[in-house]
This record gives C-alpha cells, structure tokens and sequence, in this order.
C-alpha cells in the first residue's frame, strides 16, 4: 500500500512538469460532499422495478412526457412526471428458450449472459422506436411501433449492430436515420465503429494496421458542425472509448506496466468510404489522446455533452479512474474540454507506426492535399472532390496508416476539475442553470460504484460538491443518469431499479445559512425559507452566492429556533455536550462564557470530538454558558446553547454502594432512575430465587420417593470415577438391564445408548474405597489430568462425579494411571467413526 501511494505521488510529480499540473491544496485532491443524504432520508424519491433486472437503458421524451427503459427481458413506457403511479406499459421481450439453449452450449452463464439485454433503444421515426438486444448471443433489433406498443412478428439480424456480450463496452445513435454503434459485434471479434441502416454501410479498417488496439467504448456525440458553418464543414460523430497504447512516452511507468489510454475519434457524417482504397472503410477516421491527469494510466468511465443551443460552445464531461494497476487506492476524475481544442488536436500533426521500434511516433514528412481525415468542405468541392469517393489514393493511404494524431486533447486550464479518493465515478450527466448573478453554472450528476449520486456545481476551474444522495440501498453500480429540464427531474438506471428525483430538494435547508452555503443555483432565500428559483416570479428579494457562498444573511436565523439546555453535573463528573453538525464541511468550535474554548486546556479538561465537547472532572468554577458554532467558509452559526451546572459533591447524588457509572451519565435525575432500576432488578431476582428453590424442593421429594440415593440425604463424602481396568471389561458383559458391579471396586462403562436404569432401594450399595490420591497434571499420552466436567476421547464421553481434592495414597492409585493409560495409548491407534457414541454408565 505505501508503495502504491509513493507511486501514486511520484506520478503526480511527473504530471506536474510534463504539464498536467495537479492541485496545490490537499484539500482540492479530495473534495468532500457538503452533506450527506442516506437512503431513507431522500427527498420526494419515485422508484420503478419489476419483475425484471438491469434498467441500464433510458430513452427521455421531452415532449411526450415518457421515459422508455430497456431492461433484461422487457422495455417499459413510463411517465416522466412520476415514474411510480402505475400507468406503465410492458413490452415483454425474452430470449427464446431454443437460444438460451444454445446460448448454455456456448458455455456462458445461464444468470447473466443467456438473457435478451436491450442495448439499443432510439427514436427512428415519428411513429417508431429501434431497439436492439443481445437475445442470449443471438443479437436482434427490432421496430416498435410507440402508439401500440407491440412487439413486430418478424426481427432484424443484430451482429452488426449489436454487441452478443452484454459485458462489452457499447454505444448507438440514430441520427438521420442511420445508425452508428461502436463495440465488439461478433463473437471474439474486434472493436469496431460501424454504421448501419445506410446506403453506404462503413466499418473502420483492421489491416495492415489496427485503427482500434483492444477498445472498450463508453459514449458517442452528436455535434451538428455543418450548422452556420463558414468552411461548408460535416457534422460529425466523437466516440470517446479506451484502448491500449502504442505510443512513444516519456512515462516512468512505462517499463514495469501496460498503459491503457483515453481516446477521442471522429468520424463524418456523409462519409462514403473510399472508392477503390478504404472500400466500405471509414475514410474520415481519427483519433487523439484525451489526457485528464496522469499520463497512461487513466481509463475513461463516460461521458456527457453539453452545447447551451450553439455547438461552437459543446463542452465535454469526462469522468476517469485510475486503470487496475492501482486497486490498492480508488481514485476518479472528472475533466472538461471545450469542442475548439478537440478540433484543434485533430488539425495538428500526425503520428506513424515505426515497425523496427514498434511504437508510434511524430510524423515528420509531407502531409498530402486535400488535408486526411478531413471532411468534404467548400475548399475541396472547389477542387472537385464532392465527396470521399473522389479522394485520390495518397490521400487515402495515408489516412489508412495514421490514424492517430500526434498532440493530445488537455482539459480546460490544463487541470481536473474534480479529483475524488476512495470513489468510482461511474456515469455523469450535466445540466446548465442561469444563477441570480446571471452567469450560467453547469451542475453534474455524477453516479458511484456503490450506489449514490454526488451533485456538483461547476465553480470556475473547480468542482463543489452540493450533496452526495445514498440512490439506491443495496450497493451497486449506477448504469445510467438522465436529466429533464421540463419536469426538472433526474432519472437513473441500475440493477435494481430506475429512481426519480427532482433536480434539487431546496426545502432541505431549512435557515438561510444552510441555503447560501449550499451555493446550489437551483436555490435561493426568500427572508422565510429556501425556495426553489424556478418556482418564484419575483426574484428581487431572493438571495443567492453560487461564486462565494458566504454572503446574504445579515440575520442569525439560527439563534432564534434554538432552545437553552440545561444540564446538571456533580463536581469532579463528566459530562457531554453534543453539537451535530448537518454539514461535513462545518468545523465546530465552542465559546464558554463568551470565551473560545480552544481543543484542550492546560489541564485537559475539555475534550473536543466528532459528538461534541466532553467536560472532564468537572469543578464549580465549570458552570455557566456553553454555545457551539457551526464555522463553514467564513461563516459562523450557533448550533447549540447550555447551561451547566456544576454541584458540590455534599449536594450530588450519594450512591456509596453503586459501583461508578459512566461521568456523562451522572446527573441529579439519571441516578435516581437508576436507583429505581435496581430496586425492580433486585425484586424480579429475589423473586427468581424464591421460585427455584420451590423446584428443588420439590425433586427432592421426588427423589426420596425412589431409593435410598436421594438428594439432600445422607451419602458419602466423595463419590468418583475409582478406576477404568482392563479387568473389569473382561469379566462379560451382564444384562443391559442391570447395574453390575464388581467386587475389586470397578465400575463399568458401557459404550452407546443405555436404557433409563432403575436402582431397586433394597440393593445394599458396596463401601467406597478410600479416595485416590490426586491425578497427575497430565497423562503419558499428553492428555490432561480430567477436570471436573464431561471430557470426550475418541467418541466416548467420561463423566468425573466428583473429584476428591484430598491427597491421599491409596494402592488403586497404581493401577488406575496404569490401566487408563493402557486404555487411551490403545485409542490413539484406533480409527476414529464418522459419528460418535455417547457412553453410559
């Protein structure tokens, strides 16, 4: 683990003078959520499950109002406005179970991969969805008319548009009635960015040189570049995915691990392949290394966009964790990068594979006319190529061999955003709100491994984590988060469930305080309470600080709600005084008497803790006023307020003959309760007592009315085991019904179930030889001297009655170590049965 860190911090280092500076503050490397939200402490929560499982596929329809799910088996239509009323519809599609027949030959698992897995599920048309599935290995796709919601009678083929694992990394988008998916199609087959659905159906190009190096995709975008385009450009698709590297690299890491690096490719839309070079291949293909923070070492998550209705202002959000040679330490990321720097990496130079290092490395020579990779522009239909058909050949060969590009995509100010220890940031989601300042802040929505959402405001060059929201209560991961700004609601997809919840819960922060110091755009202070902006017409009494989060209240509302406490404690006790803090960012400090009470005194009297202040050994001079503040980014709230009283000990409470309790539990009305409690514990075991020796009255009776062995009658002082001799088992075995004993004094132990014996009173018991001297500490065979208890040995159960603590000599003390530790030295060599018997005397 310390070498992990030390890595970890040279990797830092390294980061920092090859130009990906980290922070300077520890405290930035480590944001901590503002509050924390457990699961049953969530605000307006809507949860949907079925009978199904892996809700990890949402369509949202703003327009329509429904929020489609595809799930494991089934895709349903809910209502975006409340998920949980009831008026879904099921659309049942199962794998047949001829395919999970087949599927189980395959050798795959019959719980988690023979199952029909919705993949793919988009609008095509005005009237229908296309949703494609791995149907136990067997990939289908499918048109689902929206109106009925049916199931067609007749399927498409789906390997080349979906993946047949549903383990495999994927994504799909159907713009302009063309579909682009990117994953592994076939079974055992390589990555691949396809596009299908398409008079020209494109692929990407596999030899002589792989354009994808073992990809596992997250996400695609849509960016409309063609819109108010000067240069005449394409739109374009990005497909962010991760992959191993093949390029040169200054890293220290490099020699003793194998990088897996993110990536950012493009492709345009009206590709149509190369005419008699890169034939159905992707003419336009590139890609780019998307750093974020330490070089090699970072595998990209997801994904989401954002471009506020123009698309020369599309930034993406990016959320990396540290790849699985650092699962010692959980670390994510989350990183921006506008759409200009992207263009501008994809605009520079080029990288070329070297075959006698085998690497990547800068290209160095010409680079043909019209520019590879680029799309068809106004410059090239000048020179008449109207589209890549009319590419010539070098320019087709040599996008076929550099496909890779030589700068790389930093984030926005060439640092993270967001560096989050001990969390695996698995989905993001981005809304844009209008503060009351008027500037525009992005708030993430950011799913965990485990199950919760952090929401984050985007501040500057940095990242506040308003919240973090315990979604679901069994730990999982979080597959899917959608955001409506109609219904303003968060939707997100996991295992278990899809849940609903409103884009923030501003009733939550009940002083204004709390509400600033939340510095959550979403809400504001009305001089009464939080309310949500959107929901208030005039906003000129409103008070906000998104930028500072400190400024606004003039008014300690706080004092106002809070009520004295009164606590009481005598002198030389203990006492504690809690203070909880709603905030995890909040810092607690007290003032006694109006003086700041610093975290321990010179005699170490107070004791400042998570829970509050513990006062020890309490004196009277410890009396009077006790407040705790709440400090929080230069603000400070009274949380709670005592009054302390400290009473001579002639005045306390007396308990001579009661042990000490606890010194936080020593005031004037807690002893007398306890007092109290004694006296009825006492009382109900008095009473036990009484009742007991009721019963063993009562056995003795019954035993009197058996024979002479009586309890509580007269009987000898010591009745023991005297001896186990191989003489008495050789004397034959007498009824089972009867009780034999033997004139030398043994007493027979009979293996295995006896019937209840009956000792008739007439039978005159034999004179007990005088007790044996006391046994040595342990036998020949290393087996202890018996206790006074019941002792199994090889599956025979020994009961000593009674033990005689007397030393004495006796002539059976010979033969009784003897005979035994022939008896147990003969066990040893005895092979043990698989159930043992109980022995009866």
């Amino acid at each position: 683990m310390k070498e992990n860190v030390l890595f970890y911090l040279m990797g830092l280092s390294v980061a920092t003078i090859m130009g990906y500076p980290s922070r300077l503050s520890s405290a930035d490397l480590d944001a901590t959520p503002r509050i924390t939200v457990v699961h049953n402490a969530l605000k307006y929560p809507r949860r949907f499950n079925n009978s199904v499982q892996n809700y990890t596929t949402l369509l949202l329809e703003e327009e329509k109002g429904i929020l489609y799910v595809g799930a494991r088996g089934a895709i349903f239509s809910l209502s975006s406005r409340d998920i949980s009323d009831g008026s879904y519809q099921k659309l049942n599609w199962e794998a047949s179970p001829e395919k999970q027949a087949e599927c189980l030959k395959k050798g795959k698992n019959n719980k988690t991969e023979c199952y029909n897995h919705v993949k793919l599920l988009q609008r095509l048309n005005s009237t229908h969805l296309y949703a494609c599935g791995t149907y136990a290995f067997h990939p289908l796709c499918a048109y689902i008319d929206t109106n009925k919601f049916v199931l067609p009678s007749h399927f498409e083929e789906g390997k080349e548009k979906c993946p047949y694992d549903p383990a495999h990394g994927y994504t799909g988008l159907i713009v302009d009635g063309s579909l682009y998916t990117a994953t592994r199609y076939e079974f055992r087959s390589l990555p691949d960015i396809r596009r299908n659905r398409h008079q020209r159906v494109l692929r990407t190009e596999e030899s002589p040189l792989h354009w994808l190096n073992d990809a596992e995709f997250v996400a695609s975008v849509l960016v409309r570049e063609s819109i108010r385009s000067s240069l005449g450009d394409d739109d374009k698709i990005y497909y962010f995915f991760t992959e191993r590297a093949g390029e040169e690299s200054t890293s220290i890491f490099e020699k003793t691990q194998v990088p897996r690096v993110a990536r950012i490719a493009r492709v345009c839309k009206n590709d149509l392949g190369g005419k008699k070079i890169l034939q159905r291949k992707w003419t336009s293909f590139m890609k780019a290394r998307l750093v974020c923070y330490i070089p090699y070492y970072e595998v990209l998550k997801d994904v989401a966009s954002l471009d506020g209705g123009n698309w020369t202002s599309t930034v993406f959000y990016a959320t990396f964790i540290l790849s699985a040679q650092w699962r010692s330490i959980q670390v994510s990321a989350v990183c921006r990068y506008n759409i200009s720097e992207v263009r501008e990496a994809f605009e520079g130079k080029f990288m070329e594979y070297q075959d006698s290092s085998r690497k990547w490395s800068q290209y160095t020579g010409d680079v043909p006319e019209p520019r590879p990779g680029s799309c068809i522009t106004n410059r090239a239909r000048k020179k008449g190529y109207n589209s890549s058909q009319d590419l010539p050949n070098g320019v087709l060969d040599f996008i076929k061999l550099h496909p890779l590009m030589y700068d790389e995509v930093k984030p926005t100010d060439r640092v993270p955003l967001l560096i989050k220890k001990n969390v695996v940031y698995t989905q993001v989601a981005v809304d844009r709100v209008q503060a009351l300042d008027g500037h525009m802040y992005d708030v993430l929505f950011l799913g965990t491994g485990n199950g919760w959402i952090h929401k984050a405001v985007v501040i500057g060059s940095m990242v506040h984590i308003t919240e973090e929201m315990q979604a679901f209560k069994n730990p999982q991961p979080v597959e899917s988060i959608v955001i409506s700004k109609q219904q303003r609601n968060v939707y997100v997809g996991a295992q278990s469930g899809v849940l609903q919840l409103p884009l923030s819960a501003c009733s939550q922060y009940i002083t204004c305080f709390s509400c600033i110091l939340a510095r959550d755009p979403y809400c504001a202070w009305d001089g009464k309470s939080c309310q949500e902006v959107a929901d208030v017409l005039n906003r000129s009494l409103l008070i906000q600080d998104v930028l500072h989060g400190n400024m606004g209240c003039w008014n300690d509302s706080v004092q106002a709600m809070l009520v004295r406490k009164n606590r009481t404690v005598p002198r030389g006790g203990d006492v504690l005084l809690p203070c909880e803090q709603t905030s995890n960012l909040a810092r607690a400090t007290w003032r006694v008497n109006g003086t700041k009470v610093l975290a321990e005194d010179g005699q170490g009297h107070f004791r400042l803790g998570v829970d509050g202040l513990l006062v020890t050994d309490t004196q009277l001079e410890y009396s009077g006023e006790y407040q705790c503040y709440a400090e929080e980014n230069g603000l400070q709230a009274l949380v709670a307020t005592y009054a302390l009283t400290v009473l001579p000990k002639e005045l306390g409470p007396q308990q001579p003959s009661t042990p000490a309790l606890p010194s936080w539990h020593l005031a004037r009305d807690d002893a007398g309760n306890l007092n109290f409690i004694y006296i009825v514990i006492i009382t109900v075991l008095s009473g036990l007592c009484f009742v007991l020796i009721v019963v063993l009255s009562y056995i003795c009776c019954l035993q009197s009315r058996r024979g002479k062995y009586q309890l509580g009658g007269p009987q000898p002082s010591s009745v023991e085991l005297q001896t186990v001799s191989s003489n008495c088992l050789s004397k034959g075995r007498q009824d089972e019904e009867e009780l034999s004993t033997y004139p030398d004094g043994c007493l027979q132990i009979i293996p295995g179930e006896a019937p209840t014996l009956s000792l008739s009173p007439k039978v005159t018991p034999l004179a007990l030889p005088p007790p044996p001297p006391p046994l040595p500490a342990e036998f020949t065979n290393g087996i202890s001297t018996l206790p006074n208890m019941l002792r199994k040995m090889n599956g025979n159960s020994y009961m000593l009655l009674r033990q005689n603590e007397e030393p004495c000599t006796s002539p059976l003390y010979n033969s009784f170590t003897e005979e035994l530790s022939k008896i147990l030295e003969k066990r040893k060599h005895t092979q043990l049965v698989e159930k043992l018997d109980e022995s009866s005397v």
